[in-house]
């Protein structure tokens, strides 16, 4: 088994964590804070992503990362929340900006999403992380991961573990 990994940030690391442990082939997540270098050293909430390629693509969990959090949105926030792919090679660093580029038909203003070099990982304290599938139905939850799993289940079900989020009580079966 290949198993390959990428930084995602770009709103809560809650919610992409979320979004991301509710897919097939994902192996690991580490929730937390990622820092990258340049004038990105700033550390940003972000996820890393151990993922199997064989079961799910770079190019798909960058588009689910596109359309679960503001990638075109330029906003206050983005210090805390920047939108970006970080890589751990030159290579994965080039494809992310080839899949950017790709994807930026799919949206009606342009993407901000950065490809950065990952430098640096803090994880979160371990009581905040898993927090989707520690506990579904908190407010928090409902109100701002719940919308992104049923875009999830409308728009890249394919790749959605429905086993999950059914263990979970989590019902999206219209989607």
């Amino acid at each position: 088994m290949i198993i390959n990994k990428v930084g995602l940030g770009g709103g809560c690391h809650w919610c992409t964590e979320g979004v991301f442990a509710s897919l097939n082939g994902i192996v690991k997540i580490n929730q937390g804070w990622i820092s990258s270098t340049g004038s990105n050293t700033q550390f940003s909430e972000a996820i890393e992503v151990y993922f199997e390629p064989d079961i799910i693509s770079l190019i798909d969990l960058i588009s689910i990362h596109l359309h679960t959090h503001a990638c075109t949105a330029d906003h206050s926030m983005r210090n805390k929340y920047r939108s970006a792919i970080y890589t751990y090679s030159d290579g994965q660093a080039k494809q992310s900006h080839e899949i950017l580029r790709q994807l930026q038909n799919d949206f009606e203003l342009k993407i901000i999403t950065q490809v950065l070099p990952f430098a640096e990982f803090k994880a979160n304290k371990v009581e905040f992380t898993d927090y989707l599938y520690t506990s579904p139905n908190r407010p928090f939850c409902q109100r701002y991961i719940h919308p992104k799993l049923q875009l999830l289940m409308q728009r890249f079900s394919k790749h959605v573990n429905r086993e999950k989020l059914e263990d979970a009580g989590i019902d999206f079966s219209n989607g």
